[in-house]
């Protein structure tokens, strides 16, 4: 029998060792990578990317947008109402600060009707008596508002600026002033007050321990 020497029993080169790539469950070679340590590598490389602020900030008050848009159109269908009621006064010749407030109950009654029935229909319901006589309370300082523009712009910058005291003049105190400072009033009161979200029922806790009656 052939005598085996020291030689053919040489352990394998270093450069073999490192050569060989180790196997990890199944046959497969590991993945390798780097990564903030503390970490495991899956979750390293599966990490979404956060979204964009504006991204966020829609779907925080996306029922809020939602709720303005519905506001919006009810508030150009109510518009549309007081534009004709209002002109036709004074047409007919009604001074125009009655012309104004007669425009402004008939719109607003078109306004509360939308604004019950649709833009905030899923809100909770405190009478119907009740929130029609709020409803016209709040609508009461926006008139206020809008009378406030139309007498400051027909009976007081009139006399600086003769074009004021037209009817166009009227009609651009009223829309362009009075009508922006109301919506923005009206639309703050109308949901806190008028026209409340219902108050959220906490969510059953399921560590919370049970308790057995006999």
């Amino acid at each position: 029998m052939p005598r085996t020497g020291a030689r053919d029993l040489a352990l394998p080169s270093s450069s073999a060792q490192d050569s060989a790539a180790p196997v990890g469950p199944g046959g497969r070679a590991p993945r390798t990578g780097t990564a903030p340590a503390g970490l495991p590598y899956a979750r390293r490389m599966s990490t979404p990317h956060s979204p964009g602020l504006a991204r966020q900030l829609v779907d925080r008050f996306r029922h809020l947008v939602h709720e303005l848009g519905k506001f919006g159109v009810v508030g150009f269908v109510a518009l549309g109402f007081d534009g004709v009621v209002f002109n036709g006064c004074l047409w007919a010749g009604m001074e125009r600060l009655l012309a104004t407030t007669v425009a402004t109950v008939v719109s607003a009654t078109v306004a509360f009707v939308g604004n019950r029935f649709w833009t905030w229909r899923h809100h909770a319901r405190s009478g119907l008596r009740r929130e029609y006589a709020l409803y016209f309370l709040l609508n009461l300082v926006g008139l206020a508002i809008n009378l406030v523009c139309v007498y400051v712009s027909h009976y007081q910058l009139g006399q600086v600026w003769p074009v004021l005291q037209t009817q166009f003049g009227d009609n651009l105190a009223k829309y362009g002033a009075g009508l922006p400072l109301g919506t923005v009033f009206r639309f703050w009161a109308y949901r806190r007050y008028v026209f409340r979200a219902a108050p959220a029922v906490p969510a059953p806790d399921a560590h919370a321990p049970v308790q057995v009656t006999s």
